[in-house]
């Protein structure tokens, strides 16, 4: 009886030991700036094993408990002239038993220099990648994740679009003239609805099967890199999605924030989203806290930063899928609201191993302070290692001014002291501008349907000392007009990405008048824009509005940009003798959107309101 029961004990912790299920990151490089690297093992009561390696320029510094006994939290450091190869990683269990997994030290295929972020030269197209194209209708379904269904009726439901439909159409993309593509995130979501955005991450290092495989991932990036067009990871540092699988075994007592009362079942506190609390001097800690370890919503799990082995899990991430994908920029979701402090490490962690690399913040505020906090090179005690955010402040005021009647400090003028802010900033250049967002209303809706503002709008942003991004269909003039704001229909299908669309917007079959314009309108600028050097490095001057007409040029000493931004109704001879230090006097230049010649003399007749882009290179 004795000998029975001491064979059931010894099954018993002989069984309680079991296969390591997950090592993260799942793979590394050699050659970095940075020797250390930190393993996550994940396995059952692997947290009691003992890590072995034996491979050369690879040593084992400190194994880390966690206080889940399923985690193992193993620093290593890689060596300057470490080899790439496959080790073991051998852990040695209480037991006697061995769990064997081959790691892999990969080369790196070019030079860290070599990673050349987005910058002010590149136009990008934003793409909700469910909403845009479904290439391979064979994944639209997956029977083993939460989401089970396809609904191309309900805004808030899968609609099947992957990375196929965007490969297949990567030659749309580039004959736009667009020369950067951002993809809202395409890791998995696997949530029980609303999965399709993106913004819920349940694996950082799994692509979502409903839109590919990882190697499809790659073959995009590949594809888009031999067209010229760089690849904009989109990342959140901020939170998670509640299904995420750390969330039925969470390492640590302060994984997330607000884990006591998450694990209680208790109420838990949302963010006040008082982003204002990161430059306030006067801030309370109260505020603070709140913005910082508030959750989005009850089914977004709030990171905590200041946890060191998130911290680094969430560097080595984004280090990762910049090896991995071969990338071309990060954009960082919420960027105010995870620790700051963090935020300054992750970024200057990248930009140390990239130093041509570009990351861009999301600070949704209409104040160009705030927005000047987050970038690099601006003296205020916070050093952000960011170089670019986004310009919602410009964006609003150029709503504003087009929307309304002119008059002293309204209509044009709100477009003209907007960008005269730009003394706010270390680089304007490096500024992200937008008509729109996968996040706001539709631009044509923003401007009631009028099309002639709506062509004002993106040629101005166009010619900005700034990184232009155009959302996927304000090309065609897709609106969110019949529930303005409504993020389901703000992401409306593309017109062609699917097998039964009865209009094909890319090959422009079934297009109305207007859209056809529009499409052509701004397939002409953009694609004038990619080879321009005044709009690329050229001086900005432009002149306060009079009469309804505002004129910003772009000025190098072998190309003269000039775009007028005409309200008046009626025909209109503009005076061109306030405008001589252009010293453009009798140059012929060349409207870009008609190819109408005209020298530039004493006046110069505006038959109607809209938009004049002239140019001193001709096509």
């Amino acid at each position: 009886m004795k000998q029975i029961l001491f064979c059931v004990l010894l099954m018993s912790v002989i069984n309680s030991y079991s296969q390591i299920d997950r090592v993260e990151p799942p793979n590394w490089w050699v050659g970095f700036e940075e020797s250390n690297l930190q393993l996550l093992v994940y396995g059952e009561n692997i947290g009691k094993a003992t890590p072995v390696i034996n491979y050369d320029g690879v040593t084992i510094e400190k194994v880390n408990q966690a206080k889940s006994p399923n985690y193992l939290f193993i620093d290593l450091n890689i060596s300057e002239n470490t080899e790439p190869g496959t080790f073991d990683l051998i852990l040695e269990m209480p037991d006697g038993k061995k769990e064997t997994y081959d790691y892999e030290l990969k080369q790196r295929t070019r030079p860290a220099e070599d990673y050349i972020g987005f910058n002010n030269t590149d136009a990008v197209y934003l793409i909700t990648p469910d909403r845009f194209a479904n290439g391979d209708e064979s994944n639209d379904i997956d029977e083993s994740l939460n989401e089970k269904t396809i609904d191309r009726e309900d805004d808030y439901a899968r609609h099947g679009g992957d990375i196929r439909g965007i490969i297949d159409h990567l030659d749309y993309i580039d004959e736009m003239g667009f020369t950067a593509l951002w993809s809202s995130p395409l890791l998995i979501n696997d949530m029980k609805s609303g999965s399709y955005h993106g913004y819920a991450m349940t694996d950082f290092y799994r692509v979502d099967p409903r839109f590919g495989t990882l190697e499809e991932y790659k073959e995009l990036a590949d594809k888009a890199e031999k067209r010229g067009i760089k690849m904009i990871m989109d990342q959140v540092a901020n939170h998670i999605g509640l299904e995420h699988w750390w969330m039925k075994d969470l390492p640590f007592s302060d994984w997330i924030n607000y884990q006591e009362q998450f694990e209680k079942g208790e109420k838990i506190l949302h963010s006040n989203h008082k982003r204002t609390a990161n430059q306030d001097n006067y801030a309370s800690e109260y505020d603070k806290k709140r913005l910082n370890d508030g959750w989005f919503v009850d089914t977004m799990p709030d990171l905590n930063q200041k946890n060191p082995f998130m911290a680094k899990y969430l560097i080595q991430n984004s280090i990762w899928w910049i090896e991995t994908l071969k990338l071309g920029g990060i954009r960082q979701d919420t960027y105010p609201y995870p620790d700051k402090e963090f935020m300054s490490d992750w970024a200057g962690a990248i930009m140390n191993e990239y130093p041509n690399f570009n990351i861009v913040g999301e600070e949704w505020s209409y104040n160009p302070l705030l927005i000047r906090f987050w970038q690099d090179g601006v003296d205020n005690g916070y050093d952000s290692n960011l170089k670019t955010t986004m310009d919602f402040a410009m964006q609003g005021k150029i709503v504003e001014g087009l929307n309304e009647d002119e008059g002293w400090e309204r209509g044009l003028h709100k477009l003209y002291e907007g960008l005269s802010n730009d003394f706010s900033y270390a680089s304007p250049e490096n500024i992200m501008i937008f008509p729109d967002n996968h996040d706001m209303s539709r631009i044509y809706t923003q401007l009631k349907e009028d099309i002639p503002n709506t062509k004002m709008a993106l040629a101005y942003q166009l010619v900005l000392p700034r990184i232009p991004q155009i959302y996927y269909g304000t090309e065609i003039l897709m609106d969110d007009t019949e529930k303005p704001g409504d993020h389901g229909l703000i992401r409306t299908e593309f017109p062609g990405g699917w097998s039964d669309s009865e209009v094909n917007a890319f090959t422009a079959v079934g297009l109305t008048e207007d859209q056809n314009g529009m499409q052509s309108f701004l397939k002409s600028i953009l694609n004038y824009r990619k080879e321009s050097e005044a709009i690329h490095n050229g001086k900005t001057i432009h002149f306060a509005p009079e009469n309804g007409i505002y004129l910003i040029s772009r000025i190098l000493e072998n190309e003269k940009i000039v775009l007028i931004l005409n309200k008046n109704e009626e025909a209109y001879d503009l005076d061109l003798e306030r405008f001589k230090e252009l010293n453009l006097q009798n140059s012929e230049m060349q409207n870009l959107i008609s190819k109408e010649n005209i020298i530039w003399d004493q006046t110069l007749e505006l038959p109607e309101r809209g938009v004049y882009f002239y140019t001193t290179k001709f096509n």
